[in-house]
């Protein structure tokens, strides 16, 4: 499998493919479960290696541990998706 960073650095750098619309499923303590949010440019910080910055439905910046990205689609499209942990709880969604 290919990880977050390699994924998230092909979006960034390749134009075709970086092209689409993108929504990463990440885990929110808050919300108690998983929630969805847009990556848009520029979601990579110069340096930063740990996290990406993602914008919810409101357009309101969110700065998200690469750990706790669980998903990742293209237009709509599941491409990435973490393997579960053996004997791991289901997540609570919202």
């Amino acid at each position: 499998m290919t990880p977050i960073h390699e994924l998230l650095n092909r979006i960034h750098w390749d134009r075709a493919f970086g092209a689409a619309a993108f929504r990463v499923g990440y885990i929110d303590r808050v919300a108690g479960g998983l929630v969805h949010a847009r990556l848009v440019e520029p979601f990579l910080h110069e340096g930063e290696h740990f996290s990406v910055v993602l914008r919810d439905e409101k357009g309101e910046p969110h700065e998200v541990p690469l750990h706790r990205i669980r998903e990742v689609r293209r237009d709509d499209e599941l491409i990435w998706q973490r393997p579960r942990q053996p004997g791991a709880d289901p997540l609570p969604l919202p």
